[in-house]
Protein backbone atom coordinates (compact mmCIF):
# COMPACT_ATOMS: atom_id res chain seq x y z
CA UNK A 1 0.00 0.00 0.00
CA UNK A 2 1.59 3.34 -0.78
CA UNK A 3 2.14 6.35 1.47
CA UNK A 4 -0.88 8.19 -0.21
CA UNK A 5 -3.34 5.42 0.67
CA UNK A 6 -2.16 4.78 3.96
CA UNK A 7 -2.89 8.85 4.57
CA UNK A 8 -6.10 8.47 3.09
CA UNK A 9 -7.31 5.31 5.22
CA UNK A 10 -5.96 7.31 8.40
CA UNK A 11 -8.12 10.39 7.45
CA UNK A 12 -10.76 7.73 7.01
CA UNK A 13 -10.40 6.18 9.97
CA UNK A 14 -10.47 9.60 12.26
CA UNK A 15 -13.84 11.22 10.51
CA UNK A 16 -14.82 8.08 11.85
CA UNK A 17 -14.00 7.82 14.99
CA UNK A 18 -15.10 11.54 15.34
CA UNK A 19 -18.65 10.37 14.33
CA UNK A 20 -18.53 7.82 16.37
CA UNK A 21 -18.08 9.97 19.05
CA UNK A 22 -20.77 12.07 18.20
CA UNK A 23 -23.42 9.27 18.23
CA UNK A 24 -22.43 8.23 21.57
CA UNK A 25 -22.82 11.45 22.97
CA UNK A 26 -26.03 11.31 21.50
CA UNK A 27 -26.85 8.01 22.71
CA UNK A 28 -25.64 9.39 25.88
CA UNK A 29 -27.90 11.75 25.93
CA UNK A 30 -30.90 9.53 25.31
CA UNK A 31 -30.14 7.33 28.13
CA UNK A 32 -29.77 10.76 30.43
CA UNK A 33 -33.35 10.90 29.41
CA UNK A 34 -34.81 8.02 30.47
CA UNK A 35 -35.42 6.55 26.56
CA UNK A 36 -32.27 4.19 26.33
CA UNK A 37 -32.97 2.63 22.70
CA UNK A 38 -30.75 -0.58 24.11
CA UNK A 39 -33.85 -1.27 26.62
CA UNK A 40 -36.41 -2.23 24.14
CA UNK A 41 -36.83 -5.74 23.91
CA UNK A 42 -39.61 -6.41 21.81
CA UNK A 43 -41.92 -3.86 18.84
CA UNK A 44 -44.50 -5.48 17.39
CA UNK A 45 -44.83 -4.49 13.53
CA UNK A 46 -47.32 -5.50 11.07
CA UNK A 47 -46.11 -5.53 7.73
CA UNK A 48 -42.98 -5.12 5.71
CA UNK A 49 -42.27 -2.65 3.00
CA UNK A 50 -42.49 -5.27 0.45
CA UNK A 51 -46.29 -6.31 1.13
CA UNK A 52 -47.46 -2.76 1.56
CA UNK A 53 -45.66 -1.76 -1.87
CA UNK A 54 -47.07 -5.03 -3.64
CA UNK A 55 -50.51 -4.69 -2.12
CA UNK A 56 -51.05 -0.91 -2.32
CA UNK A 57 -54.87 -0.90 -3.16
CA UNK A 58 -54.83 -3.04 -0.05
CA UNK A 59 -53.44 -0.82 2.48
CA UNK A 60 -54.30 2.86 0.91
CA UNK A 61 -55.03 4.86 3.95
CA UNK A 62 -54.84 2.49 6.39
CA UNK A 63 -52.70 2.35 9.28
CA UNK A 64 -49.18 -0.12 9.19
CA UNK A 65 -46.51 -0.18 12.18
CA UNK A 66 -42.83 -1.02 10.15
CA UNK A 67 -39.69 -1.43 11.34
CA UNK A 68 -36.01 -1.05 9.74
CA UNK A 69 -32.91 0.73 9.35
CA UNK A 70 -32.57 4.76 8.37
CA UNK A 71 -30.57 4.37 4.56
CA UNK A 72 -31.99 7.91 3.52
CA UNK A 73 -32.87 11.24 5.38
CA UNK A 74 -33.90 14.42 4.26
CA UNK A 75 -34.78 17.58 6.89
CA UNK A 76 -37.02 20.42 5.60
CA UNK A 77 -37.75 22.29 8.70
CA UNK A 78 -41.21 21.12 10.11
CA UNK A 79 -41.73 18.28 7.82
CA UNK A 80 -38.92 15.58 6.83
CA UNK A 81 -38.15 12.46 4.89
CA UNK A 82 -36.58 9.51 6.00
CA UNK A 83 -36.77 5.88 3.89
CA UNK A 84 -36.33 3.29 5.99
CA UNK A 85 -34.78 -0.60 4.39
CA UNK A 86 -36.21 -3.86 6.15
CA UNK A 87 -35.95 -7.44 5.32
CA UNK A 88 -37.43 -7.36 1.72
CA UNK A 89 -38.04 -3.52 0.38
CA UNK A 90 -37.40 0.15 0.64
CA UNK A 91 -40.04 2.24 1.98
CA UNK A 92 -40.50 6.43 1.95
CA UNK A 93 -41.88 8.19 5.53
CA UNK A 94 -43.42 11.31 5.89
CA UNK A 95 -42.69 12.91 9.03
CA UNK A 96 -43.98 15.83 10.28
CA UNK A 97 -43.94 18.29 13.83
CA UNK A 98 -47.87 18.53 13.34
CA UNK A 99 -48.36 14.34 13.84
CA UNK A 100 -44.94 14.12 15.97
CA UNK A 101 -45.18 16.73 18.61
CA UNK A 102 -42.69 19.14 18.87
CA UNK A 103 -40.35 17.00 21.32
CA UNK A 104 -40.59 13.70 19.40
CA UNK A 105 -40.22 15.77 15.95
CA UNK A 106 -36.59 17.30 17.81
CA UNK A 107 -35.26 13.58 18.62
CA UNK A 108 -36.44 12.03 15.24
CA UNK A 109 -34.47 14.81 13.26
CA UNK A 110 -31.04 13.82 15.61
CA UNK A 111 -31.44 9.91 14.00
CA UNK A 112 -28.43 8.96 12.27
CA UNK A 113 -28.52 6.75 8.88
CA UNK A 114 -27.97 3.21 10.44
CA UNK A 115 -30.53 3.95 13.21
CA UNK A 116 -32.99 1.25 13.11
CA UNK A 117 -36.49 2.58 13.79
CA UNK A 118 -40.41 1.43 14.12
CA UNK A 119 -42.76 3.70 12.27
CA UNK A 120 -46.92 3.69 12.91
CA UNK A 121 -48.62 5.55 10.48
CA UNK A 122 -51.00 5.19 7.11
CA UNK A 123 -50.07 4.62 3.83
CA UNK A 124 -50.29 6.67 1.04
CA UNK A 125 -48.50 8.27 -2.02
CA UNK A 126 -46.82 11.14 -2.54
CA UNK A 127 -47.19 13.96 -5.63
CA UNK A 128 -44.82 12.10 -7.74
CA UNK A 129 -46.42 8.65 -6.86
CA UNK A 130 -43.72 7.31 -3.95
CA UNK A 131 -45.66 4.65 -1.64
CA UNK A 132 -44.76 5.83 1.30
CA UNK A 133 -46.09 5.68 5.41
CA UNK A 134 -47.06 9.03 6.82
CA UNK A 135 -46.22 8.67 10.10
CA UNK A 136 -48.00 9.39 13.52
CA UNK A 137 -44.95 8.21 16.02
CA UNK A 138 -41.46 7.19 15.43
CA UNK A 139 -39.52 4.89 17.71
CA UNK A 140 -35.97 4.96 18.05
CA UNK A 141 -35.40 0.74 18.61
CA UNK A 142 -31.33 0.38 17.98
CA UNK A 143 -28.76 3.37 18.00
CA UNK A 144 -26.17 2.66 14.91
CA UNK A 145 -22.98 3.62 16.89
CA UNK A 146 -20.49 2.98 13.44
CA UNK A 147 -21.43 5.03 10.34
CA UNK A 148 -22.39 2.98 7.17
CA UNK A 149 -20.05 3.39 4.19
CA UNK A 150 -20.10 6.93 2.22
CA UNK A 151 -23.42 7.19 0.21
CA UNK A 152 -21.55 7.14 -3.28
CA UNK A 153 -18.49 5.37 -2.70
CA UNK A 154 -20.05 2.35 -0.65
CA UNK A 155 -18.53 -0.43 0.26
CA UNK A 156 -16.62 -1.55 -2.82
CA UNK A 157 -13.43 -3.33 -1.60
CA UNK A 158 -14.03 -7.35 -1.98
CA UNK A 159 -11.97 -8.19 0.47
CA UNK A 160 -13.80 -5.15 3.00
CA UNK A 161 -17.40 -7.08 2.03
CA UNK A 162 -16.50 -10.53 2.42
CA UNK A 163 -15.09 -9.41 6.01
CA UNK A 164 -17.88 -7.43 6.65
CA UNK A 165 -20.83 -9.60 5.23
CA UNK A 166 -23.19 -7.83 7.39
CA UNK A 167 -21.96 -4.32 6.24
CA UNK A 168 -21.92 -5.54 2.41
CA UNK A 169 -25.87 -7.06 2.90
CA UNK A 170 -26.75 -3.37 4.17
CA UNK A 171 -25.64 -1.14 1.25
CA UNK A 172 -25.42 -3.59 -1.72
CA UNK A 173 -28.91 -4.88 -2.20
CA UNK A 174 -28.15 -6.96 -4.72
CA UNK A 175 -26.29 -9.26 -2.47
CA UNK A 176 -29.00 -10.19 -0.40
CA UNK A 177 -30.42 -11.12 -3.65
CA UNK A 178 -27.52 -14.02 -4.11
CA UNK A 179 -27.81 -15.41 -0.68
CA UNK A 180 -31.94 -15.99 -0.88
CA UNK A 181 -31.11 -17.39 -4.19
CA UNK A 182 -28.89 -19.81 -2.76
CA UNK A 183 -31.21 -20.72 0.23
CA UNK A 184 -33.98 -21.55 -2.75
CA UNK A 185 -31.68 -23.56 -4.49
CA UNK A 186 -30.66 -25.70 -1.53
CA UNK A 187 -34.07 -26.22 -1.27
CA UNK A 188 -34.87 -27.17 -4.99
CA UNK A 189 -32.22 -29.92 -4.42
CA UNK A 190 -33.43 -31.41 -1.68
CA UNK A 191 -37.44 -31.04 -2.47
CA UNK A 192 -36.29 -33.13 -6.11
CA UNK A 193 -33.89 -35.53 -4.54
CA UNK A 194 -37.28 -36.21 -2.16
CA UNK A 195 -39.51 -36.68 -4.93
CA UNK A 196 -37.04 -39.35 -6.38
CA UNK A 197 -37.35 -41.34 -3.43
CA UNK A 198 -34.20 -40.36 -1.03
CA UNK A 199 -33.61 -40.08 2.39
CA UNK A 200 -31.61 -37.44 3.90
CA UNK A 201 -29.25 -38.41 6.38
CA UNK A 202 -26.65 -37.03 8.61
CA UNK A 203 -22.89 -38.11 9.17
CA UNK A 204 -19.96 -37.48 11.54
CA UNK A 205 -18.15 -34.46 10.61
CA UNK A 206 -15.42 -35.34 13.20
CA UNK A 207 -13.66 -38.47 11.53
CA UNK A 208 -10.93 -40.85 13.01
CA UNK A 209 -9.71 -41.58 9.56
CA UNK A 210 -9.58 -38.86 6.62
CA UNK A 211 -11.30 -40.86 3.92
CA UNK A 212 -13.99 -40.76 0.99
CA UNK A 213 -11.60 -37.97 -0.84
CA UNK A 214 -7.94 -37.14 -2.38
CA UNK A 215 -7.05 -33.98 -0.56
CA UNK A 216 -5.40 -32.91 2.96
CA UNK A 217 -7.20 -32.97 6.19
CA UNK A 218 -7.70 -30.30 8.85
CA UNK A 219 -6.03 -31.86 12.00
CA UNK A 220 -7.75 -31.32 15.77
CA UNK A 221 -7.78 -32.79 18.91
CA UNK A 222 -10.38 -34.96 21.32
CA UNK A 223 -9.28 -33.94 24.45
CA UNK A 224 -11.57 -36.60 26.09
CA UNK A 225 -10.59 -39.28 24.13
CA UNK A 226 -6.92 -38.10 23.81
CA UNK A 227 -6.65 -38.48 19.78
CA UNK A 228 -6.32 -36.70 17.36
CA UNK A 229 -9.35 -36.42 14.64
CA UNK A 230 -9.92 -35.10 11.37
CA UNK A 231 -12.63 -33.07 9.80
CA UNK A 232 -14.28 -34.64 7.19
CA UNK A 233 -13.07 -34.08 3.66
CA UNK A 234 -16.25 -36.05 2.47
CA UNK A 235 -18.76 -38.37 3.96
CA UNK A 236 -18.75 -40.99 0.99
CA UNK A 237 -17.38 -43.82 3.47
CA UNK A 238 -20.30 -43.53 6.23
CA UNK A 239 -23.27 -43.27 3.17
CA UNK A 240 -21.83 -46.19 1.69
CA UNK A 241 -22.34 -47.97 5.31
CA UNK A 242 -25.84 -46.75 5.28
CA UNK A 243 -26.00 -48.60 1.71
CA UNK A 244 -24.89 -51.82 3.33
CA UNK A 245 -27.36 -51.49 6.07
CA UNK A 246 -30.46 -51.69 4.13
CA UNK A 247 -31.09 -48.07 2.82
CA UNK A 248 -31.57 -47.97 -0.90
CA UNK A 249 -31.54 -43.98 -1.67
CA UNK A 250 -29.32 -42.25 1.08
CA UNK A 251 -28.10 -38.61 0.24
CA UNK A 252 -26.71 -36.03 2.68
CA UNK A 253 -25.88 -31.87 2.21
CA UNK A 254 -23.39 -30.71 4.33
CA UNK A 255 -20.17 -28.53 4.87
CA UNK A 256 -16.60 -30.36 4.06
CA UNK A 257 -13.48 -29.50 4.89
CA UNK A 258 -10.31 -29.42 2.85
CA UNK A 259 -6.79 -27.99 4.13
CA UNK A 260 -5.89 -26.29 0.39
CA UNK A 261 -5.71 -23.29 -1.15
CA UNK A 262 -7.81 -20.57 -1.69
CA UNK A 263 -8.60 -19.49 -5.61
CA UNK A 264 -12.07 -18.12 -7.55
CA UNK A 265 -13.28 -22.04 -7.21
CA UNK A 266 -12.03 -23.10 -3.81
CA UNK A 267 -12.94 -22.36 -0.10
CA UNK A 268 -11.63 -24.86 2.63
CA UNK A 269 -14.56 -25.14 4.09
CA UNK A 270 -17.58 -25.58 1.43
CA UNK A 271 -21.17 -27.03 0.69
CA UNK A 272 -21.87 -30.75 -1.00
CA UNK A 273 -24.08 -32.77 -1.86
CA UNK A 274 -23.40 -36.72 -1.83
CA UNK A 275 -26.10 -39.41 -3.01
CA UNK A 276 -25.84 -43.00 -3.15
CA UNK A 277 -28.26 -45.50 -4.76
CA UNK A 278 -28.40 -49.20 -4.68
CA UNK A 279 -28.46 -51.20 -7.81
CA UNK A 280 -27.96 -48.03 -9.73
CA UNK A 281 -24.38 -47.12 -11.82
CA UNK A 282 -22.43 -44.36 -12.94
CA UNK A 283 -24.78 -44.19 -16.10
CA UNK A 284 -27.57 -43.42 -13.79
CA UNK A 285 -25.79 -40.72 -11.87
CA UNK A 286 -25.13 -39.31 -15.08
CA UNK A 287 -29.11 -38.89 -15.89
CA UNK A 288 -30.36 -37.95 -12.32
CA UNK A 289 -27.11 -35.29 -12.51
CA UNK A 290 -28.72 -33.73 -15.31
CA UNK A 291 -32.22 -33.70 -14.68
CA UNK A 292 -31.81 -32.21 -11.21
CA UNK A 293 -29.28 -29.80 -12.37
CA UNK A 294 -31.82 -28.47 -15.44
CA UNK A 295 -34.48 -28.84 -13.23
CA UNK A 296 -33.35 -26.33 -10.33
CA UNK A 297 -32.52 -24.09 -13.09
CA UNK A 298 -36.19 -23.99 -14.70
CA UNK A 299 -37.53 -23.77 -11.71
CA UNK A 300 -35.18 -21.17 -9.89
CA UNK A 301 -34.59 -19.31 -13.34
CA UNK A 302 -37.45 -19.96 -15.30
CA UNK A 303 -35.12 -21.07 -17.95
CA UNK A 304 -32.35 -23.31 -18.73
CA UNK A 305 -30.32 -21.24 -20.94
CA UNK A 306 -27.97 -18.62 -18.57
CA UNK A 307 -25.38 -16.60 -19.27
CA UNK A 308 -22.05 -17.33 -16.83
CA UNK A 309 -19.73 -14.45 -16.83
CA UNK A 310 -20.15 -13.67 -20.34
CA UNK A 311 -21.14 -17.03 -21.64
CA UNK A 312 -24.07 -18.62 -22.57
CA UNK A 313 -24.66 -22.31 -21.64
CA UNK A 314 -27.24 -24.38 -22.42
CA UNK A 315 -28.56 -26.52 -19.54
CA UNK A 316 -31.13 -28.34 -21.40
CA UNK A 317 -30.71 -32.50 -21.48
CA UNK A 318 -29.23 -34.23 -23.07
CA UNK A 319 -25.56 -33.49 -22.08
CA UNK A 320 -22.50 -34.30 -23.88
CA UNK A 321 -21.16 -37.64 -22.77
CA UNK A 322 -17.52 -38.87 -23.79
CA UNK A 323 -14.52 -40.48 -22.72
CA UNK A 324 -11.43 -38.71 -21.17
CA UNK A 325 -9.40 -40.75 -23.74
CA UNK A 326 -11.70 -39.46 -26.32
CA UNK A 327 -11.83 -36.04 -24.85
CA UNK A 328 -7.50 -36.05 -24.64
CA UNK A 329 -7.62 -36.93 -28.83
CA UNK A 330 -9.98 -34.75 -29.60
CA UNK A 331 -8.23 -31.55 -28.03
CA UNK A 332 -4.26 -32.92 -28.66
CA UNK A 333 -4.72 -35.85 -31.00
CA UNK A 334 -2.87 -38.57 -28.59
CA UNK A 335 -4.62 -41.18 -28.28
CA UNK A 336 -4.02 -43.20 -24.89
CA UNK A 337 -5.31 -46.11 -25.98
CA UNK A 338 -2.46 -46.65 -28.24
CA UNK A 339 -0.11 -46.31 -25.43
CA UNK A 340 0.30 -49.18 -23.04
CA UNK A 341 3.11 -48.69 -20.84
CA UNK A 342 4.41 -46.27 -17.95
CA UNK A 343 7.15 -45.50 -19.72
CA UNK A 344 5.67 -44.29 -23.09
CA UNK A 345 2.97 -42.50 -21.01
CA UNK A 346 6.04 -40.98 -19.35
CA UNK A 347 7.96 -40.07 -22.48
CA UNK A 348 4.92 -38.06 -23.60
CA UNK A 349 4.57 -36.07 -20.92
CA UNK A 350 8.30 -35.28 -20.92
CA UNK A 351 7.85 -34.15 -24.38
CA UNK A 352 5.30 -31.62 -23.58
CA UNK A 353 7.50 -30.59 -20.67
CA UNK A 354 4.49 -31.50 -17.74
CA UNK A 355 5.41 -31.79 -14.38
CA UNK A 356 5.37 -35.32 -13.10
CA UNK A 357 5.73 -36.00 -9.66
CA UNK A 358 8.25 -39.76 -9.52
CA UNK A 359 5.15 -41.29 -7.47
CA UNK A 360 2.91 -40.36 -9.76
CA UNK A 361 4.87 -41.60 -13.26
CA UNK A 362 2.29 -44.50 -14.17
CA UNK A 363 0.09 -43.95 -17.55
CA UNK A 364 -3.02 -43.66 -15.78
CA UNK A 365 -1.56 -40.81 -13.42
CA UNK A 366 0.21 -38.93 -17.05
CA UNK A 367 -3.85 -39.65 -18.86
CA UNK A 368 -5.30 -37.04 -15.81
CA UNK A 369 -2.56 -34.63 -16.07
CA UNK A 370 -2.62 -34.25 -19.65
CA UNK A 371 -6.51 -34.10 -19.16
CA UNK A 372 -6.14 -31.30 -16.58
CA UNK A 373 -3.49 -29.58 -19.08
CA UNK A 374 -5.50 -29.38 -22.23
CA UNK A 375 -9.16 -30.37 -22.06
CA UNK A 376 -10.39 -29.42 -19.00
CA UNK A 377 -10.83 -25.45 -19.60
CA UNK A 378 -12.46 -26.53 -22.77
CA UNK A 379 -15.44 -27.98 -22.14
CA UNK A 380 -18.01 -25.14 -21.91
CA UNK A 381 -21.35 -26.69 -22.60
CA UNK A 382 -22.52 -29.34 -19.66
CA UNK A 383 -20.19 -32.31 -20.58
CA UNK A 384 -19.81 -35.88 -18.70
CA UNK A 385 -16.11 -37.06 -18.82
CA UNK A 386 -16.31 -40.29 -17.85
CA UNK A 387 -13.94 -43.84 -17.40
CA UNK A 388 -10.86 -42.00 -15.62
CA UNK A 389 -8.28 -44.14 -14.68
CA UNK A 390 -7.60 -46.64 -11.33
CA UNK A 391 -5.24 -44.65 -9.95
CA UNK A 392 -7.24 -41.37 -9.54
CA UNK A 393 -10.35 -43.13 -8.17
CA UNK A 394 -9.38 -45.29 -5.41
CA UNK A 395 -12.97 -46.14 -4.55
CA UNK A 396 -14.82 -46.99 -7.93
CA UNK A 397 -15.34 -50.26 -9.48
CA UNK A 398 -13.05 -51.02 -12.82
CA UNK A 399 -14.23 -51.08 -16.00
CA UNK A 400 -15.02 -54.55 -17.27
CA UNK A 401 -13.70 -54.65 -20.69
CA UNK A 402 -10.41 -52.57 -18.84
CA UNK A 403 -9.27 -52.90 -15.41
CA UNK A 404 -7.08 -50.36 -15.94
CA UNK A 405 -10.19 -47.84 -15.92
CA UNK A 406 -13.22 -46.98 -13.84
CA UNK A 407 -16.61 -46.44 -14.23
CA UNK A 408 -16.04 -42.82 -12.80
CA UNK A 409 -17.72 -39.43 -14.58
CA UNK A 410 -17.15 -35.81 -13.79
CA UNK A 411 -19.34 -33.29 -14.61
CA UNK A 412 -17.42 -30.10 -16.47
CA UNK A 413 -19.45 -26.74 -17.13
CA UNK A 414 -17.81 -23.46 -18.17
CA UNK A 415 -14.58 -25.11 -17.90
CA UNK A 416 -14.96 -26.18 -14.08
CA UNK A 417 -15.90 -29.42 -12.33
CA UNK A 418 -19.39 -29.42 -11.02
CA UNK A 419 -20.11 -33.34 -10.17
CA UNK A 420 -18.02 -36.51 -9.65
CA UNK A 421 -20.04 -39.96 -9.57
CA UNK A 422 -19.26 -43.74 -9.55
CA UNK A 423 -20.20 -47.25 -10.04
CA UNK A 424 -19.34 -47.71 -6.64
CA UNK A 425 -16.43 -50.18 -6.03
CA UNK A 426 -18.32 -53.69 -3.46
CA UNK A 427 -15.12 -55.56 -3.97
CA UNK A 428 -13.68 -55.96 -0.49
CA UNK A 429 -10.67 -57.66 -1.35
CA UNK A 430 -10.28 -54.95 -4.25
CA UNK A 431 -10.46 -52.39 -1.96
CA UNK A 432 -8.37 -53.33 0.61
CA UNK A 433 -5.35 -53.50 -2.21
CA UNK A 434 -6.48 -50.21 -3.94
CA UNK A 435 -6.47 -48.34 -0.04
CA UNK A 436 -2.42 -49.88 0.73
CA UNK A 437 -1.22 -48.44 -2.47
CA UNK A 438 -2.83 -45.02 -1.11
CA UNK A 439 -0.98 -45.62 1.93
CA UNK A 440 1.90 -46.29 0.00
CA UNK A 441 1.81 -43.09 -1.67
CA UNK A 442 1.05 -41.06 1.56
CA UNK A 443 4.01 -42.84 3.39
CA UNK A 444 5.74 -41.35 -0.26
CA UNK A 445 4.82 -38.06 0.72
CA UNK A 446 1.39 -37.90 -0.98
CA UNK A 447 -0.41 -36.03 1.71
CA UNK A 448 -3.73 -35.92 -0.37
CA UNK A 449 -3.64 -40.06 -0.33
CA UNK A 450 -6.56 -42.22 1.29
CA UNK A 451 -6.10 -43.75 4.82
CA UNK A 452 -6.44 -47.10 5.55
CA UNK A 453 -9.92 -47.57 6.77
CA UNK A 454 -10.01 -51.33 7.79
CA UNK A 455 -13.90 -50.59 8.98
CA UNK A 456 -15.11 -49.79 6.10
CA UNK A 457 -13.49 -52.85 4.06
CA UNK A 458 -15.25 -54.90 6.53
CA UNK A 459 -18.49 -53.17 5.87
CA UNK A 460 -17.29 -54.43 2.21
CA UNK A 461 -17.28 -57.71 3.21
CA UNK A 462 -20.74 -57.76 4.77
CA UNK A 463 -21.80 -56.85 1.27
CA UNK A 464 -22.55 -53.96 -0.72
CA UNK A 465 -25.17 -53.95 -3.66
CA UNK A 466 -24.01 -52.90 -6.88
CA UNK A 467 -24.15 -48.68 -6.10
CA UNK A 468 -24.21 -45.53 -8.06
CA UNK A 469 -22.60 -42.83 -6.60
CA UNK A 470 -22.71 -38.87 -6.88
CA UNK A 471 -20.89 -36.40 -5.23
CA UNK A 472 -21.78 -32.55 -6.45
CA UNK A 473 -20.36 -28.75 -4.83
CA UNK A 474 -23.08 -27.20 -4.30
CA UNK A 475 -21.23 -23.42 -4.06
CA UNK A 476 -20.00 -23.95 -7.50
CA UNK A 477 -23.57 -24.48 -8.70
CA UNK A 478 -25.18 -21.44 -6.97
CA UNK A 479 -22.02 -19.67 -8.65
CA UNK A 480 -23.38 -20.90 -11.69
CA UNK A 481 -26.57 -20.57 -11.44
CA UNK A 482 -26.39 -16.56 -9.79
CA UNK A 483 -23.42 -15.26 -12.52
CA UNK A 484 -21.01 -14.97 -9.80
CA UNK A 485 -17.38 -14.79 -10.86
CA UNK A 486 -16.03 -16.04 -6.92
CA UNK A 487 -17.14 -18.69 -4.37
CA UNK A 488 -16.35 -16.61 -1.86
CA UNK A 489 -19.75 -14.11 -3.78
CA UNK A 490 -21.63 -17.19 -2.65
CA UNK A 491 -20.78 -17.81 0.83
CA UNK A 492 -22.21 -15.37 3.38
CA UNK A 493 -18.72 -16.16 5.60
CA UNK A 494 -16.02 -17.16 3.61
CA UNK A 495 -12.67 -17.91 5.15
CA UNK A 496 -10.18 -14.97 5.49
CA UNK A 497 -6.58 -14.18 6.58
CA UNK A 498 -6.96 -12.23 9.71
CA UNK A 499 -5.85 -8.59 9.46
CA UNK A 500 -2.38 -7.67 10.72
CA UNK A 501 -1.54 -11.84 11.10
CA UNK A 502 -3.76 -11.50 14.28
Amino acid sequence: MSEKENNVNEEQELDVNHLMQVRKEKLEELQQNGKNPFEITKFDRTNTAGEIKEKFEEFEEKDVTIAGRIIAKRIMGKASFCTIQDCDEKIQSYVSINDLGEESYKEFKTYDIGDIIGITGFVFKTRTEEISVHAKSVTLLTKSLRPLPEKFHGLKDPDLRYRQRYTDLIVNPEVKKTFELRSRIIKEMRDFLDTKGYIEVETPILNTIAGGATARPFVTHHNALDIDMYLRIAPELYLKRLIVGGFDKVYEIGRLFRNEGMDLKHNPEFTSMELYAAYEDYNDMMNITEEMVSTIAKNILGTTKITYQGTEIDLTPSWKRITMIDAIKEVTGIDFSQINTDEEAVKLAEERKLQVDDIKKTRGNIINIFFEEYVEETLIEPTFIYDYPVEVSPLTKRKPTDPRLTERFELFIGGREYGNAYSELNDPIDQYERFKKQVEAREAGDEEANMMDEDFVQSLEIGLPPTGGLGMGIDRLIMLLTDSASIRDVLLFPTMKPLNNV
